[in-house]
């Protein structure tokens, strides 16, 4: 199993957004972290599973306790909480003065995080929420244990140069003479696109182009549709069918590539799956089921509404 890594540039392209898609559809059990040092959003906007509000004191707060004698990967679930719908999500910190307390702590907590599938009790993918990165952010020391690095970006012109600039920068850092060598570089690196659905073929391969001639190791992986009505559906704030959106639609289709791809790379223990088993819709599975949305989860808002990290 891995550790896959969402994160951005700068702004906000909806990398909470995509990491609670993906994490939803994902088709093995998982485990969503909101590792951003800046802090989490999560808490304020679920439910836990008994439809009380999410504890802000047990996820990365409290792991930044434990992880000073030392951290197994099993440790992961004793902070964990459970949100309405089923997905495990650790809950992020509360704000950027807290990360103190995880300085020094964060190549140990992406051990974990990358040991986590390989536990005989209870095996999981973990896909941590980075938020923005910048030059050299403590989230930065979780991707050398990453199998996969997401960089997500939106499709106007800056979006996009900055984040292959981004990426050439990463790539020097984490592979070194390996750059341009994705087959052999780990964690592997790649862009996904928040773009309009319309046109989402066209621009992945426009800018895929890109990134190949600039020789920074990374190409699109995938494209999440800019869809803000789906992103309502997942921020709990509007009924309809979930699973049928154009952004659940498009994850799904992320998901199935990735495991195409790459699943051979992430071997481990399969263990149970919170998620309905393989390419699953998230109907019921989610952050918390809205009222009248049938089963549909909410999370943090979409790409739509700009605040989403």
């Amino acid at each position: 199993m891995a550790l896959i890594a969402l994160a951005a540039d700068k702004g906000s392209p909806g990398v909470t957004t995509a990491a609670v898609a993906l994490s939803a559809v994902w088709p093995r059990r998982t485990l969503l972290a909101e590792a951003d040092p800046a802090g989490g959003d999560l808490v304020y906007r679920g439910s836990a599973s008994n439809g009380g509000p999410l504890n802000p004191n047990t996820g990365m707060l409290s792991i930044a306790a434990t992880a000073r004698r030392g951290l197994a990967p099993d440790q992961l679930w004793d902070h964990a909480q459970t949100l309405a719908g089923g997905l495990d999500v650790l809950v992020g910190l509360g704000s950027s003065e807290q990360s103190a307390g995880l300085a020094g702590q964060w190549p140990l907590l992406g051990r974990a995080f990358a040991a986590l599938g390989d536990s005989p009790h209870a095996p999981a993918d973990v896909i941590a929420d980075c938020g923005r990165i910048g030059g050299d952010g403590p989230a930065l020391e979780l991707f050398a244990h990453a199998s996969l690095v997401l960089l997500v970006a939106r499709t106007q012109p800056e979006g996009i140069a900055r984040v292959r600039d981004r990426a050439l920068a990463l790539s020097a850092r984490l592979h070194g003479s390996q750059r341009g060598a994705m087959q052999l570089a780990t964690p592997l690196l790649g862009v996904l696109l928040v773009a309009d659905p319309k046109d989402s073929a066209k621009v992945a391969k426009q800018v895929n182009d890109m990134l190949v001639a600039s020789h920074a190791g990374v190409r699109v992986m995938g494209t999440l549709a800019y869809d803000p009505q789906g992103a309502e559906q997942l921020a709990g704030r509007r009924r309809g069918r979930l699973d049928k959106s154009l952004l659940v639609r498009s994850a799904r289709k992320i998901t199935f590539d990735l495991h195409q791809q790459y699943g051979a790379a992430w071997t481990g223990p399969t263990g149970p799956t919170s998620h309905g088993g393989s390419h699953a819709a998230p109907t019921g599975h989610g952050i918390h089921g809205a009222p009248g949305s049938h089963g549909g989860p909410a999370g943090p808002p979409g790409p739509a509404q700009g605040v989403a990290r």
